[in-house]
Formats: C-alpha cells, sequence, structure tokens
C-alpha cells in the first residue's frame, strides 16, 4: 500500500476526483492535509509521495519530482494573496500563514528581491485573517482566501507578482517522494492525474463543495487561475524559486 498525501484545498479537486474514481484506489492510502502537514508526513517519511509545497525542496537531501503535474499558476491564481490596508511601502509588519511554506517563501523572496522593502514578519495563529488592519498585513492562502477578496484596500496576488517579476509562472506545489518509486505505479498515477487535468467540468459537478464560490466560479478557478501542468517553464520557475530561497 502506498501512502499519498494530497493537499485538502479546492485546487486539487480535480485529482482528488480522479483518484477516487480509479483502480489505483486499492493500491494507496489516500490521506487529505494541508500544505504544511503533507510536507511534514513526507519529510518525516511517514508517507511515499506527497503533494507538497516546493519551498520544502530546499531541505530535502534528495527528492523526486515524480509527475508532469503540479498545482501552479501561470499569472493571477485568485487564492494565494497578500491582504493590506495600506500600500507596499507604508506596510509596518506582515503576517504569514501557517498553512503553506512555499507561499510565506515566496512573499519573502518577492520584498527583499522585487519589491525590495524591508518587513518584520510574525507567524499566523489561526484566526489572523481578522487581524488584517492599519499598516498590518497578512498572507492567506488556499481556500479562505475566497471570503477575503475584495474586502481589503489593497490585495496582491503572488503568482501574478512573481509573473511580473521573472516573466516566468509558478510552482507552489508538486508530487515528490524521497525515494523512487516504481515506474509502472507513476506512469499509472500520472495517467489518473491526467484524467482528472482533463476533466474539470465533471470533477466540479461531480464533488463540488465550495462554501464562499459559487459552481460557475470554481470551475473558473479550477480552469484558468490554476495551471496543472509541470512543463518546462514550471520548471524553469522552480529552480529560480530554489536559487532565491538560497540568497534569503
Amino acid at each position: 500500500m502506498i501512502k499519498i498525501s494530497i493537499v485538502n484545498y479546492t485546487n486539487t479537486l480535480p485529482f482528488k476526483w480522479a483518484l477516487k474514481r480509479s483502480d489505483i484506489l486499492k493500491k494507496i492510502d489516500l490521506q487529505e492535509d494541508i500544505p504544511s502537514i503533507c510536507a511534514q508526513k513526507l519529510k518525516f517519511n511517514q508517507v511515499d509521495l506527497a503533494l507538497i509545497p516546493v519551498a520544502l525542496l530546499a531541505e530535502l537531501d534528495h527528492y523526486f519530482i515524480e509527475t508532469d503535474y503540479c498545482i501552479g499558476a501561470n499569472g493571477k491564481v485568485d487564492s494565494v494573496k497578500l491582504y493590506s490596508e495600506v500600500p507596499l511601502n507604508e506596510i509596518k509588519k506582515v503576517t504569514l500563514d501557517y498553512q503553506s511554506k512555499s507561499s510565506i517563501t515566496l512573499t519573502k523572496v518577492l520584498f527583499k528581491f522585487f519589491w525590495k522593502i524591508n518587513v518584520p514578519y510574525s507567524d499566523a495563529k489561526p484566526g489572523f485573517e481578522n487581524e488584517i488592519k492599519d499598516a498590518n498585513a497578512a498572507v492567506v492562502i488556499g481556500d479562505r482566501t475566497f471570503s477575503l477578496n475584495g474586502k481589503y484596500k489593497y490585495e496582491y496576488d503572488l503568482a501574478e507578482e512573481w509573473k511580473k517579476f521573472t516573466g516566468l509562472p509558478f510552482v507552489f506545489a508538486a508530487w515528490v517522494s524521497t525515494e523512487k518509486l516504481p515506474s509502472e505505479f507513476i506512469t499509472d498515477f500520472n495517467s489518473v492525474l491526467k484524467h482528472g487535468v482533463n476533466n474539470i467540468l465533471k470533477a466540479v459537478e461531480d464533488d463540488y463543495n465550495v462554501k464562499d464560490l459559487s459552481k460557475e466560479k470554481t470551475i473558473e478557478y479550477l480552469s484558468e487561475r490554476i495551471d496543472y501542468n509541470l512543463d518546462e517553464d514550471k520548471r524553469k520557475a522552480l529552480d529560480l524559486f530554489l536559487d532565491y530561497i538560497k540568497r534569503l
């Protein structure tokens, strides 16, 4: 039985829909977690394969990116945002979401190398989204952004800002193992992921349950904001991001 940890956000709905309807489900133990827990489980060998925030790659001695699919964006992603009541140059503190290492590391990269602004950071505690006021900004990721978009004077979409900075798409999470998995399994797993990505409408029709997003908006988000193919530009972007992490 191959243990797998997958992110339990709406952006993985096509993956989950396909996996739960495939023959591969009999061969795997599928666990749904927030991104930071996916990362911890892989790091401490509690699972064999995980959809992890790519910033974790900088901490692993060795790893294998096992599939041709990821959670990425080529421009706006709409679910990884810096929210603020003041413009960037007036922000006095940034609270960082505790759910994903990639997004908080991307925030630090953008502040240091793109915006060239030095700000103090603090780690978020549950409920931190309610403390975005005055000169206190916060990075929020995942489904919680759906109810926050449009609520604050300033919103910075981090994938869009990365694109402005580098001209490249961004990879938030990739399917990673620390020990090479059997090629036959990976071929099958890859084809299941592909089936999910190619059937977003059907996946939403069957498994839609998003509290703060209509069915139509969910389809738009998954089809037009999330970019699932781990293509050459995304691999290039991933290498560049890992290089910036070393320079932080």
